[in-house]
C-alpha cells in the first residue's frame, strides 16, 4: 500500500506540472528500456560531489600524487603548484584532463594523470520495497541497478524482478523507468547505471501491475533512458 500511495503522489505531482502533454525530449513508453550513450543522465558516468574521497595519481611524480584527497564542501581540491582545482560536477576523466592541462601548461610535459573515486560520500540512493534491507545507501563510485539492489541484501521471496522502478529527478522533473532485473541478472539486458538521489523500488507481482498502469496513464511523467 505504501508503494501504491507513492505512485499516486508522484503521478499527481506530474499531472499538476504538466502543460497538457509530453514535453519536447520526453521518451514514449515503447522506448522504456532503450539505452542511450549520450546525455548527462544517460551516459552512466559518475560525477564527483562535495566531500568525495579521491585518489590522484600523477605518473612518475609521487610528490604530486595522493592516495587520498578529499573534495571540500565547496567542491574543490587543493593541489601542489596549481592550488585550487574545481572537482565537483566533473567526471573522474574530466578532472584528470583538467589537472593535466593545468600542470602541463607550466610544470610537466605531457602529464599522465588518473583520478579514482574511493568514497562517494555525497552520493546516496534509496532502495525500497521488496528487498531484505530497505534503506539509504552511499554509492562507491559507479553503481549499477544490480549492485544497488545487492546493497539492500537482495530481493525477498515474492519480489517481482521483472518490474523494478528507478525514480529520478532531472531538471526539476520527476521521471521514472521500469527495468527487468531478472533479465539483467541473466545477461539478457544491460545493467543501468544509477545516479545520486535515485529511488529504486522492487515490489511484488501485484504492485507491478499498478506500476504498468501508471506508466501507461502518466504522459506527464517523462521516462528517462539509462545504460
Amino acid at each position: 500500500m505504501r508503494f501504491v500511495l507513492l505512485l499516486i503522489s508522484i503521478f499527481a505531482l506530474g499531472a499538476c506540472t504538466s502543460s497538457g502533454g509530453p514535453k519536447e525530449g520526453s521518451i514514449p513508453t515503447e522506448a522504456l528500456l532503450a539505452t542511450s550513450a549520450g546525455g548527462a543522465t544517460a551516459s552512466g558516468e559518475y560525477r564527483i560531489g562535495a566531500t568525495d574521497l579521491l585518489r590522484v595519481n600523477v605518473f612518475r611524480v609521487p610528490d604530486l600524487s595522493f592516495d587520498e584527497i578529499r573534495v571540500d564542501a565547496s567542491g574543490v581540491i587543493q593541489m601542489p603548484l596549481i592550488g585550487t582545482v574545481q572537482a565537483e560536477g566533473l567526471t573522474p576523466d574530466e578532472l584528470s584532463e583538467s589537472l593535466a592541462t593545468r600542470l602541463g601548461a607550466q610544470y610537466l610535459r605531457n602529464p599522465q594523470i588518473t583520478v579514482t573515486v574511493l568514497e562517494a560520500a555525497s552520493q546516496k540512493i534509496t532502495v525500497d520495497g521488496a528487498v531484505t534491507q530497505p534503506g539509504v545507501y552511499e554509492m562507491q563510485g559507479r553503481t549499477t541497478l544490480l549492485q544497488a539492489v545487492a546493497m539492500a541484501r537482495g530481493p525477498i521471496a515474492g519480489a517481482d524482478l521483472n518490474s523494478v522502478v528507478i525514480f529520478r529527478t532531472i531538471e526539476g522533473q520527476r521521471q521514472f523507468a521500469v527495468f527487468d532485473l531478472a533479465a539483467i541478472r541473466a545477461g539478457e539486458a544491460p545493467d543501468p547505471v544509477v545516479m545520486g538521489d535515485d529511488v529504486i523500488v522492487v515490489d511484488t507481482s501485484f504492485l507491478s501491475d499498478v506500476i504498468q498502469q501508471v506508466v501507461r496513464a502518466a504522459p506527464s511523467l517523462y521516462l528517462f533512458r539509462t545504460i
